[in-house]
Formats: C-alpha cells, structure tokens, sequence
C-alpha cells in the first residue's frame, strides 16, 4: 500500500538551532517531538543523548544552520552518529538552510569546496538522506551519494504576492546567477523579468551595481533572492531600480541570515516589504517592521511525511 510506512514509527528530533521550526513542524503532523537532550560541556565540547528508544525508528532531525553556524553543524554531526549508533532505522538529515552553500566551487586558486566538504561529513556521521529548502546552487545535490530532497519555498512566496496583486509588477533578479529563479517568480506572478547586472568586489560581502537589464521605470519592483546575508545585494539593487524609476519596491528571500549590520542597512533602503521564509530564526531586535514571515512547517511537514511513507513527493519538490 503507498501509505505503508518503509520503517517501523517515526520520529522527529531536533538540536538547538530552532526548535521553534520543529515544533510547528510536529503540530502539523499532529505528533510529538521526540525527546533528546543536546548540549555544551564548560569545554564546549558537545553531549548529545535521545532519551527514548529509536531502534529501527524512521528518525529525522531538524537542524538548520543558524548562528554560531560552526556549533549548529556539529550538533548535527552528533546527533547523526548517535542516531546511528543507538540503531535507527533511517537517519534524514533536516537541514532547512545550508551552510557554506557558497563555496561550492573553485572560483580562487588554493581555496576549497566546503559545500562537497559538509556533504562528505553528512554522510560519514551517517545521515541516509537530507531534506534541504532552495540551496544556493543547485550543483551541491551532486556532492551527495545519498538522496538529497530539495524543497522550494516559490509556491508560498508567489502565492502570498499574487494574493497582493501588486500594480504593473517586474520581478528582478539580482544577478544573472539568480536569473533563473526569479524567472521562475516572474512566471507565476505573469509579470516580467529585468536583471540586475552586478560586481562583487573580492570577499569584501561588497557589490556594485553596474546595468539593469529590463524595464522598470514607473512600475512596481518586486527582487527576488534566495538568502540576505550583510544586505548589500539586496540593498544595492533597491537603489539601482528606484534609481532607474520604479515606483515601488517590495522584495523576497527564502532565508534571512541577516548577518552583521543587515538590519541596519535594510532599515534605511527603499524597501516597503520584505518577505522571507522561516529556515532561519529572526531574533526580536532583528526584526523590522517591514518584515514578513512566512512559515514552512506545513512544506516541511508535508515532505517529511512522504517520505516515510514512500509516497510520490514530486510536487513538493517543484513548488506546485
């Protein structure tokens, strides 16, 4: 039958990186979290302890990469391997946002591919697959040799925007790199595409503005990105089309990092709303009140679903 389960119960764990995510996550399934203790020694080494039986439990385990990122992704390490070693039937991997998802390539000499390197430690630790939400480039599923499920956020994004039917819309893409993306907004929202064409400056987290590609004089602008990191890109590209004549500007990002002086710098640019998702909690003095939250547990708790029960998921995995 397709709603047999492929594993014996199933549990969801999380560390301490957002419980808050997990939690609604289990609301939606209508189940309880599962009961694990994580935390640091005064040597910062870390203890991880499931005080519950999950010999041959189907166990996933949310953790998404927030900061201190480094001891995020140890407590994942750890809790993997003691999955594996108290016998789980199957360890999935929850990772809403993932780390290092920019160095997933050689694009310096003598620098190195950290995204294949976090693939690799996963699958030591002994993770089965990994449940992931719009990777920063689609090339980091081929570091795996376990299944990667990777989910989009563009069906909730898109959805919550066409409710607004915002007048006379051009999605913009902040690069050419994210063009495909935004193309891919731009399509549900029946609006039309332009592109910002940008230099960063070095490892700086500093870019220029050099061209828009597109119309976007006396039209509303709604910029596309899948994470804010320091703002600057999004921040610089708010400037460049209302430079260029737009009316109004809205934005959306699947994962707010927010890092450093973001807040600050968003606070300040021309931005009537931002739009982000819940990969990656947003302390109180980080939010703004241009700030839009939209949650993922349903998406998350959908998948995650399917997924023990061996069912299709190939319409969660597109955004339909």
């Amino acid at each position: 039958m397709a709603d047999t389960p492929l594993y014996q119960d199933l549990r969801v764990f999380c560390g301490n990186a957002h419980p808050e995510l997990a939690q609604d996550i289990c609301r939606y399934m209508e189940m309880p979290m599962g009961d694990v203790e994580v935390f640091e020694f005064s040597n910062e080494n870390i203890f991880v302890r499931f005080r519950e039986n999950i010999r041959a439990r189907d166990v996933f385990i949310v953790q998404t990469m927030t900061s201190p990122v480094n001891t995020r992704i140890m407590e994942l390490f750890i809790m993997i391997d003691a999955a594996r070693r108290a016998s789980a039937g199957r360890i999935t991997a929850v990772v809403p946002y993932y780390p290092y998802g920019r160095s997933d390539k050689k694009d310096q000499p003598r620098v190195p591919i950290t995204a294949r390197l976090i693939a690799n430690f996963l699958e030591t630790a002994g993770a089965d697959r990994i449940l992931t939400v719009d990777l920063h480039a689609g090339q980091i599923q081929g570091f795996f040799n376990i299944p990667v499920d990777e989910l989009t956020a563009l069906s909730l994004l898109s959805g919550y925007f066409r409710e607004k039917n915002l007048p006379n819309l051009t999605v913009v893409a902040t690069d050419v790199g994210g063009a495909k993306g935004a193309r891919r907004m731009a399509d549900r929202l029946d609006a039309p595409l332009a592109i910002v064409e940008k230099r960063r400056l070095g490892n700086e987290e500093k870019v220029e503005a050099l061209n828009i590609i597109g119309e976007v004089e006396g039209r509303t602008v709604l910029i596309v990105d899948d994470e804010v990191l320091t703002g600057g890109t999004l921040v610089t590209t708010a400037g460049a089309v209302t430079d260029h004549g737009a009316t109004a500007v809205y934005a959306s990002a699947t994962h707010p990092i927010l890092a450093g002086d973001a807040v600050e710098r968003i606070e300040k640019a021309p931005i009537k709303e931002l739009v982000f998702t819940d990969t990656i909690p947003i302390p109180p003095e980080k939010e703004l009140p241009n700030f839009t939250i939209l949650s993922l547990a349903p998406l998350l708790g959908e998948a995650i679903r399917r997924i023990h029960t061996g069912q299709s998921a190939g319409d969660l995995f597109n955004g339909r």
